[in-house]
């Protein structure tokens, strides 16, 4: 049963380090979010994703984490996140928090115990370590040479983040592979229930699962041992927390959606559906794009074909959950990168009509560009999309009094670029675009998480694309030449971005989206 409050949640994603300093030491902090949240539900979202804010080492951005139970000192402290879930539910928003179950820091407790050479029962076996010093993973990246302990042990991602021990679902080593069943591997699941309860026991309403597909090894295109894993630890804890929500990083619903999770994202990996929409670029080595066939680029001759036969096969395995569309994440080039101004507003109004529930990343409901800048806490390419929140045209763009040698990141030095104080005076503004959405979705039950989408208009070598959400019809035309639609009925427009207009049938403008509800 999924959590009851998603139905009408719409998602804003913070940065932590990046959104806004309220002590002025450069980085973004607990009490920054807090200041803001009138802001957020100003904009018509009523939910927020926050980025890892446990203690860290920082060498991935606190994906590295060091101990779950803490936060990391330079946001803040205990009592600042439990204040910030008291004050959100206040303004009637409920708060998800990013778990990483997959790995930890090589700094975590856990693993320092573990990487002993004669390490304690409790943890000897909390990550999967081979056989000996020299022996190789079984194909998975391994880390030798770096402990006392006689063996190498299997990574998720970067060197320092040791993979924890859920199991293998196929076992080549019988040695030190182990089964998902093994005490050990049991023990690992039920250390991390004891991490989600920690949190939903502190005031969070859930979290959003970081490399959920990654727990159990050899584990085929099919995931059936790690399903089995999320099972267990969804239905356990849901017990006792019955309106927990889960969302996944794993953008395969049929598996996700299937195994507790309420949500599971749309992920931009290149050439499926979300990049087709907006990133299907090609650049040349010195980062300058070359070609562009996303959907939305103007110029571009993409039919919405491709995105379908990448889109539909997973939002019809949904089953009873919901497949969510984002404007963007941390791990992306903002669409700023190839897109223009009224591309992103057109791209942006048909993302968040889409069904499931949508996600915007902070920044992109006021336009913040991409920024080619020297890596940071292992951001590398990811670096320029976590540029401080540009608040106003005061010290920092109003995000941090400090000194800007001493920001976490650089702001944007453009003359005249994005702030929220000008874009509030703006009625054409991207913010203001983006309410208008926003608020076109919560007057409409049809264009809402759960309600069904069938595709209504698509050919190949055609750039207009139609769907149905319920009733309700969305048309859009995000190429250079005006396009017509045929009706199968009486309709009336409720919304349009670009010129739309109806006769016997609709003719829809050049980058052009309609809104149209039926007369009855």
């Amino acid at each position: 049963m999924s959590a009851s409050w998603i139905k009408d949640a719409v998602f804003y994603e913070i940065y932590p380090q990046s959104f806004c300093d309220t002590n002025g030491d450069g980085i973004g902090d607990i009490q920054g979010i807090i200041s803001k949240l009138d802001y957020v539900k100003s904009i018509g979202c009523n939910a927020l994703w926050i980025n890892p804010w446990y203690e860290s080492p920082f060498v991935d951005a606190g994906y590295d984490v060091r101990d779950f139970y803490k936060i990391a000192p330079r946001y803040g402290t205990m009592e600042d996140a439990v204040e910030l879930f008291k004050v959100a539910h206040e303004k009637g928003i409920h708060v998800l928090i990013d778990l990483v179950p997959g790995h930890t820091s090589e700094q975590h407790p856990w693993f320092v115990e573990s990487s002993k050479e004669h390490p304690g029962e409790e943890f000897a076996d909390r990550y999967i370590w081979t056989e000996n010093a020299f022996c190789r993973g079984d194909g998975m990246p391994f880390i030798g040479g770096e402990t006392p302990r006689d063996a190498t042990y299997i990574i998720n991602f970067f060197k320092c983040q040791p993979a924890l021990n859920y199991g293998y679902r196929k076992i080549n080593e019988p040695n030190w592979q182990q089964p998902i069943d093994s005490p050990a591997a049991l023990a690992t699941r039920e250390a991390m229930k004891d991490v989600m309860r920690f949190w939903l026991d502190k005031g969070c309403d859930g979290f959003r699962v970081d490399m959920a597909d990654s727990l159990v090894k050899n584990d085929g295109d099919e995931k059936l041992g790690t399903m089995e894993v999320w099972k267990d630890i969804t239905s356990d804890v849901r017990k006792d927390y019955p309106d927990m929500a889960l969302v996944s990083e794993w953008n395969n619903p049929g598996c996700a959606l299937h195994c507790g999770f309420d949500m599971d994202f749309c992920l931009d990996w290149y050439g499926n559906s979300y990049s087709q929409l907006v990133r299907l670029y090609q650049m040349d080595k010195k980062g300058a794009i070359t070609r562009d066939d996303s959907f939305f680029k103007a110029e571009s001759q993409n039919d919405p074909m491709a995105f379908l036969r990448d889109f539909m096969p997973k939002y019809e395995q949904r089953g009873e959950g919901l497949y969510c569309m984002i404007t963007g994440n941390h791990d992306c080039k903002r669409t700023s990168f190839n897109l223009n101004d009224k591309e992103r507003k057109l791209a942006f109004a048909f993302l968040l009509t889409m069904p499931g529930a949508p996600f915007i990343y902070y920044g992109d409901e006021i336009g913040m560009a991409y920024r080619w800048l020297p890596t940071k806490e292992g951001g590398y390419h990811r670096t320029g999309t976590r540029t401080p929140m540009q608040w106003d045209d005061s010290k920092n763009l109003g995000f941090s009094t400090a000194d800007a040698d001493k920001l976490y990141l650089p702001v944007d030095p453009n003359p005249g670029n994005a702030t929220v104080a000008a874009q509030e005076k703006d009625p054409d503004s991207m913010l203001n675009h983006i309410r208008k959405v926003l608020a076109l979705r919560k007057e409409y039950a049809d264009l809402g998480a759960y309600t069904d989408m069938t595709v209504y208009h698509a050919e190949a070598g055609d750039r207009l694309f139609a769907v149905k959400r319920g009733e309700m019809l969305v048309a859009v035309n995000p190429g250079l030449e005006e396009k017509s639609l045929e009706l199968d009925g009486k309709y009336e427009i409720v919304y349009v971005f670009g010129e739309a207009e109806l006769a016997e049938d609709l003719k829809v403008g050049k980058q052009t989206m309609a809104v149209l509800k039926p007369v009855k």
